[in-house]
């Protein structure tokens, strides 16, 4: 679907990981923590400081790739 993704799967907490990506200045975080595994959900965040807290997985891939097929940069 023309997506370009990376996870970063070191031993940093949380917090350390999404303050590394601000700084990286990466556009979207999905963030995915124990919380969210269980849930099925996702956490969205946006480089404008927009959050999505406890979106359905399913409902995340839909919105990810109608912007992605509009080529919105608003997800």
């Amino acid at each position: 679907a023309g997506v370009r993704a990376s996870a970063d799967l070191s031993s940093d907490r949380m917090n350390a990981k999404i303050r590394t990506a601000q700084m990286m200045k990466v556009p979207y975080m999905l963030v995915v923590g124990d919380r969210e595994l269980e849930n099925e959900t996702v956490s969205l965040r946006r480089r404008d400081g927009v959050r999505q807290n406890g979106m359905p997985v399913g409902e995340f891939m839909e919105l990810a790739v109608s912007r992605i097929r509009s080529r919105s940069s608003d997800l």
